[in-house]
């Protein structure tokens, strides 16, 4: 099967200044997406812009696929500017994604900024599980934290922080997140954490993961190009060499990567 397809815009929903929530609706059947999964989407029409971008899958509705992203340049702009019943040049999904957690343990999940978009895919898997995950959330100012009233929704409260503090508690979410396993140490001895967030924070979380002897899974954001594997333009170093984030991602095991 394919995985080029075309897909008519259903909603482009604008969340803040600079964040959408975009709905589409594939014209042909396609391979079923799931958490940590992600589209290569072309923002124009024709060569202008020439390379697709890459956005992780968020949620699978009734109305169909939904990615949330921000504007950041020239080509998520031009995304913005869709509106229903326009079509989409999509590949996807690709790359391999979040893996299953263990029978009986618990999870932890962790987001920062705009890495809530394949984080709370993740959640909503596993929100109707026995064990119900842990979600940590931060970001910048509060005005950058999406969906709380979505994961409410789903059964889960996000424990937040901002830099700023003028939403949750002030400082980095891995500072939150050490904090509860130090209070916290039966939920520790089997659990395993799987985020996305900025490279900075996965980098600390790593380092926390290590020290306490947790497994953990990030799902990396990186600027690709072709999202096959084929450019070379997305490679990451790892403890079983270089990889290619498009094609071996975009989520690998925490104590694997090389920051």
């Amino acid at each position: 099967m394919s995985r080029l397809f075309e897909a008519s815009v259903k909603e482009n929903r604008r969340l803040t200044e600079k964040h959408y929530l975009l709905t589409f609706n594939p014209l042909k059947k396609i391979r079923r997406p799931g958490p940590g999964n992600f589209f290569m989407i072309s923002a124009g029409n024709g060569l202008d812009p020439l390379l697709k971008r890459p956005f992780s899958l968020h949620r699978r509705t009734g109305s169909g696929i939904r990615i949330l992203y921000r504007v950041t340049g020239r080509g998520t702009a031009i995304l913005s500017r869709k509106r229903p019943g326009d079509v989409l040049e999509i590949i996807g999904p690709l790359g391999n994604g979040f893996p299953a957690r263990r029978a009986g343990e618990n999870t932890i999940l962790v987001a920062g900024g705009v890495g809530i978009a394949p984080v709370f895919a993740l959640a909503e898997h596993l929100a109707a599980s026995a064990k119900k995950p842990v979600l940590f959330y931060g970001a910048k100012t509060g005005s950058d934290l999406l969906c709380i009233d979505e994961l409410k929704s789903i059964g889960i409260e996000p424990r937040i922080c901002t830099d700023t503090g003028d939403t949750g508690r002030k400082g980095p979410v891995t500072g939150m997140l050490r904090e509860f396993l130090g209070k916290n140490p039966s939920f520790s001895e089997d659990c395993c954490i799987y985020a996305c967030g900025p490279e900075s924070m996965l980098r600390s979380l790593s380092a926390l993961a290590g020290e306490y002897g947790l497994r953990g899974y990030a799902a990396l954001e990186q600027n690709m190009a072709c999202g096959i594997g084929a450019c070379l333009g997305c490679i990451v170093n790892t403890t079983r060499g270089y990889k290619r984030v498009c094609r071996d991602g975009p989520v690998f095991p925490l104590n694997e990567i090389i920051w």
